[in-house]
């Protein structure tokens, strides 16, 4: 009877020394879940502005395709898809002209369409959590990581 009354109290002890351990865990497990939701949010944005764009005459189309990609419709309207997505992080679309690599004969030419996104930080929740420090400094505020360029390339219709 008396190892019983011993062991009052131990589990809370216990719990005490795991918990934060497992809170630190489902954060960042929580945190990389935004991150990935946010560069396929982007990745797929960036992609259907190269695909609007491969129809349109080079040149033109410009500005609905950056609205596409910051606001998910190509006229400017509502809040941006993401936090801190702007038509600034949206470099200028680039048509090109590329010869298609054969050995036999310089075949035909193929137009291309590259749109980019420059710049873009992801923002977590919370800059530190239990002295372990998310981000860096390359983002403007301070707090977040930066991604690097998400480019899509299409062939062109025209």
């Amino acid at each position: 009877m008396r190892t019983h009354t011993r062991q009052h109290g131990a589990a809370l002890i216990e719990l005490a020394f795991i918990l934060p351990l497992l809170l630190l865990m489902s954060f960042i497990t929580t945190e990389f879940g935004r991150a990935m939701y946010q560069y396929n949010t982007i990745t797929k944005s960036v992609r259907d502005a190269v695909r609007y764009l491969t129809v349109q005459t080079p040149g033109t189309g410009v500005t609905q395709a950056r609205n596409l990609i910051v606001y998910g419709s190509t006229v400017n309207t509502g809040t941006p898809m993401l936090l801190g997505l702007t038509e600034a992080n949206v470099a200028a679309p680039v048509w090109e002209t590329q010869a298609t690599t054969m050995p036999s004969a310089p075949g035909p030419f193929i137009n291309v369409v590259t749109v980019t996104v420059t710049g873009y930080c992801f923002e977590p929740l919370f800059t530190s959590v239990f002295g372990v420090s998310f981000g860096t400094t390359a983002c403007g505020n301070g707090a977040g990581i930066p991604y690097g360029d998400i480019t899509a390339t299409m062939r062109t219709q025209l």
